[in-house]
């Protein structure tokens, strides 16, 4: 291996693994057996140590080499290191620094940012120890020509410097370290045997510095991953400048030979295994070409000969939509798995990779996921998020639900009995309340229930759930602490003792290591509030990702862009190439801006797409390549990733070499995909539903309404149907919310008991208001409003109330009226009615909001029309029947507004006689309960719209009349 200048590649496209594993034997052929272990080989990613070893093994039984990862190099070293500082005691470390920025009115940022922030500052911190940037240069920024942002940030990022100066070194300053020392350790201590650094560009400054210590030793190496042998050297040359450069593949390649000393023809093959395709290659590399010298196509596009051959193992797929997108390529994966392809997904786009992991799901195929799910995402991240999300408010109905339905909930013994209490305490919160359920509600409905164990159900519940609404703010540990004990005692269930399954398999152990590790640095955190303990669980989750490996399908895999070059698939998917999802957009820096990073030294944002791009020339160099990308978002149409831009611009560009025909095979190819996938997703047509006016049996149909069914039954008979025929209702909201229902039920409530016990003045009628809304209404701010407006119209009541000529006699009571040759009764209840000083009646109906016009009332509001005439009936217990001379809506808002009818002798017995022609027809077999059949807006909603299939029809459709048996 004593080669003059140790520098090695592999092109793109090349399987990098079972290459390096394959040159790496070829040059120790012929050694002694036991020399291979004396090799160390540093790999960039532990997804590519294990593809290393798996190549290796697959080539007979042999030692192995030392397999190192560039962050490992350390112990290569023997410098001695202190004990790196946790990266969690660091960024709860600067999440006090940055909540005393906070506090002091320095800056201002959303508080629910604190350890989002925190952990971008780590990020810099520890960016700058592995580029070699001290402190004082980024205080030494000269910031007079921007913000006053950035110079409040420049002074705080010293403070923050001072103020971690004490500490323990972060991992990433005592790698760089060693790494550093390197050249001495080895000097003192030469290794054992070859050291080769492999898929690495030396992107990071302490990568950078290792590979110079590597290619220094007599026998270093570096092989260097996707090297473009097809760039010439004056294109090479031409990349120096950072601005017009840094996002070409390979401008980290440059950057090394101008750091170790050498030249593009100074890289050689590290085996003599030629690219998959290498015409392909040619092709990619000239449309990459950096953007002051693209006039190059038109001097070389003529070199690179027949394009429809270079393009022969490519396809493109322009997809209408993300789901079209997501639907081909799980097609073109099936396919794969069916013929036995090793065949891969790559993309950053994660939505993309969920919606054909779904799609995928339909045919049983669980592809291997590099990246995993976020640990916060997995049912026991969901489990501890949902916990902590208790703390500092109070418990709601639906927190306490979404508690108990979930899986790790009681999940020692007993689990069945749980979900049955769950069932029926469900049924009853919604439809009894309270809004929020305390430990005194948990065990009444316990007592009442019936149901075995509930009350040993209520009380773990009243334990673990209730009562925590922490005020102020507390020490990091001792919310720790709780959170740990509500979790663990709420998954142990019906156990005494244990935790359940919430620790159990990989994300249980990860999730526990989380919050161990938590619990140990804590002192470093100070005090929390609630919600700041709250961002700070889901940003500690968010850490780690959980990779699933039961089930999963050996030969389908989704990777994302730094899988690239482990390579090793047949085929390869290119998903999600359009601008702003591959390159994705440099993330926003808080701290630094572009000109104050070029001025420190540290990296600029267009690092990451040249990284992206690097990334993309290796994928696209696979044997087969599908390249796809939506035409249109959620919300507007896409542009094409800006690489792919080229390559088409490339090919439509060059007639001569058949580059049309090349690139319209490829489209015609992609387009065969979306044709499968429109294929698979077209549903059998089915003609729309229509306007539906069923006919049930006359047995069937209601013997009683109330008097406010009666409008319903004009304007909506469907609901009527539905409601007391199918015997459907409305399920309860699981979140109670003071509407305008409520708001008219506690109304009656006031006026009814400042009725019944005789009236009074307005401090008595605003008294009674605050007991009820107390004892009603759970929410303060409802209250309050609901009070107010009571207030503003109390005195115009009160003036209402004493000036009706006449005395209460009845209030809120019910009443029922059977309608004469029908079997039918009409029920309800007034709200008041009054007897005159002519023994004439008068009825009171109070509303929240706008009472109904006259009109409104004549034809479809007849509640109080209807209620007279039971009043004239006798249909209310203690109240002889007697004539109604009057009707009146009071309307109850800021403002006192009333609507009165005054009532002409006969005119209730008429209204009486229409009613039951009205009920009469409903009692005809041929009579049929139509949808929506006259809603005052065609806007409005009915409870039963997903019933009837509205939307399918309009309302200005015919009926269509079914008689049901």
């Amino acid at each position: 291996m004593a080669e003059p200048l140790p520098i090695f590649a592999l092109p793109p496209g090349a399987d990098f693994p079972a290459e390096l594993v394959s040159g790496l034997i070829d040059r120790m052929a012929g050694q002694a057996p036991e020399a291979m272990a004396k090799v160390t080989l540093i790999l960039n990613t532990q997804r590519m140590r294990r593809r290393v070893t798996e190549c290796l093994l697959a080539r007979g039984a042999r030692f192995l080499p030392r397999l190192m990862l560039v962050t490992e190099a350390a112990l290569l070293s023997d410098l001695a290191l202190p004990r790196p500082a946790s990266p969690l005691r660091r960024r709860l470390v600067l999440s006090v620094l940055l909540d005393k920025l906070l506090d002091g009115g320095a800056t201002e940022f959303p508080r629910a940012a604190l350890f989002d922030l925190a952990d971008s500052l780590a990020n810099l911190m520890a960016e700058m120890q592995g580029e070699g940037v001290a402190p004082d240069r980024i205080a030494a920024l000269d910031v007079a020509n921007h913000s006053t942002h950035w110079a409040r940030t420049q002074a705080f990022l010293g403070i923050v410097a001072e103020a971690l100066s004490s500490d323990a070194p972060d991992a990433e300053a005592n790698l760089r370290r060693a790494v550093a020392s390197l050249p001495e350790s080895w000097t003192r201590h030469p290794p054992p045997g070859p050291v080769i650094l492999a898929g690495s560009t030396g992107s990071r400054g302490t990568t950078a510095l290792l590979m110079q210590a590597v290619a220094g030793l007599v026998q270093g190496a570096i092989v260097l991953p996707g090297h473009d042998f097809d760039l010439p050297p004056e294109v090479w040359q031409g990349m120096d400048d950072v601005l017009t450069a840094e996002d070409h593949p390979q401008f980290r390649t440059r950057r090394l030979m101008d750091l170790l000393g050498f030249g593009p023809q100074d890289v050689r093959p590290w085996t003599a295994t030629p690219a998959p395709d290498p015409a392909r290659n040619r092709l990619v590399s000239l449309a990459l070409r950096p953007a002051p010298v693209t006039h190059q196509w038109l001097a070389d596009g003529p070199a690179l000969g027949d394009l429809p051959a270079a393009t022969r193992g490519l396809t493109l797929v322009e997809a209408p939509t993300p789901r079209a997108e997501a639907m081909a390529i799980a097609l073109i994966l099936r396919e794969a798995a069916e013929t036995g392809t090793r065949a891969a997904l790559i993309t950053p786009d994660r939505d993309l990779t969920r919606r054909v992991s779904a799609a995928l799901d339909r045919w049983g195929i669980r592809p291997d996921d590099s990246a995993g799910r976020p640990l916060a995402l997995s049912a026991p991240g969901r489990f501890l998020r949902q916990v902590a999300a208790l703390f500092g408010q109070r418990l709601t109905a639906d927190a306490l639900l979404a508690l108990l339905k979930h899986p790790l909930a009681f999940s020692g013994s007993e689990r069945g009995q749980h979900l049955i209490l769950t069932r029926e305490f469900e049924l009853h919160i919604r439809r009894n309340g309270p809004a929020f359920p305390t430990a005194d509600s948990l065990h009444e409905w316990a007592a009442r229930s019936r149901i075995d164990r509930a009350g040993d159900w209520a009380a773990i519940l009243a334990e673990t759930l209730c009562g925590q609404e922490i005020a102020g703010r507390l020490p990091l540990a001792d919310l720790v602490a709780r959170h740990l004990r509500l979790a663990e005692r709420l998954a142990a269930g019906f156990d005494a003792a244990g935790s359940g399954a919430l620790w159990e398999k990989e994300a249980g152990e990860k999730a526990l290591a989380a919050m161990s590790e938590l619990a140990s640095e804590a002192p470093a955190a100070g005090t929390l509030t609630a919600s700041d303990y709250a961002g700070l669980i889901f940003g500690l989750l968010n850490r780690d990702e959980v990779r699933e490996t039961e089930g999963l399908h050996p030969g389908i895999m989704i990777w994302g862009t730094l899988e690239a070059r482990v390579q090793g698939a047949d085929l390869v998917v290119l998903g999600g190439l359009n601008d702003g999802t591959w390159p994705a957009q440099p993330p926003a820096d808080p701290w630094l801006n572009r000109a104050m990073r070029k001025e420190a030294g540290l990296l600029l944002p267009e690092r990451q797409i040249g990284l992206s791009a690097h990334d993309w020339q290796q994928a696209v160099a696979a044997p087969r390549v599908v390249l796809t990308r939506a035409k249109r978002g959620t919300e507007a149409e896409t542009v094409p990733s800006r690489w792919l831009n080229r390559l088409v611009n490339l090919l439509a560009g060059l007639p001569d070499q058949q580059g049309t025909e090349a690139l319209a095979a490829m489209r015609d190819r992609g387009a065969h995909w979306l044709r499968l996938a429109e294929a698979f997703d077209a549903a059998p047509r089915v003609a729309p539903a229509r306007r539906p006016s069923p006919r049930p049996p006359v047995h069937a149909r209601p013997r009683q309404l109330s008097v406010t069914e009666i409008k319903t039954l004009i304007r909506d008979p469907y609901a009527i149907y539905a409601r007391h025929v199918l015997k459907l209702r409305p399920l309860d909201p699981l979140r109670p919310e003071p509407d305008p229902r409520l708001r008219g039920t506690v109304l009656h409530e006031i006026l009814e008991r400042f009725l019944k016990q005789g009236g009074g003045d307005r401090q008595t009628l605003l008294t009674i208001a605050e007991e009820v809304l107390a004892a009603r209404v759970a929410w303060p701010l409802a209250r309050t409003i609901w009070l107010s407006r009571l207030a503003k119209a109390a005195d115009a009541f009160l003036e209402f109330s004493a000036t009706t000529g006449g005395q209460p006699v009845l209030l809120e009571e019910k009443g029922a009226l059977r309608l004469p040759g029908l079997d039918f009764t009409l029920t309800g209840k007034p709200d008041r009615i009054d007897r005159l000083a002519d023994g004439r009646l008068l009825l009171i109906d109070y509303k929240t909001g706008a009472p109904p016009t006259e009109k409104q009332q004549e034809h479809f509001d007849k509640q109080l029309l209807l209620l007279a005439a039971m009043a004239e009936g006798g249909g209310f217990r203690g109240l002889d029947p007697s004539e109604v001379a009057r009707v009146v809506y009071v309307g109850l808002k800021a403002q006192l507004k009333t609507e009165e009818i005054l009532l002409e002798p006969g005119q209730v017995a008429e209204i009486w006689k229409r009613f039951g022609g009205l009920m009469a027809s409903y009692f005809r077999p041929s009579q049929g309960y139509t949808a929506r059949r006259a809603l005052e807006k065609a806007s409005d909603p009915s409870d039963y719209d997903h019933l009837s299939r509205f939307g399918e029809w309009e309302m200005t459709d015919d009926p269509a009349p079914e008689a049901l048996e």
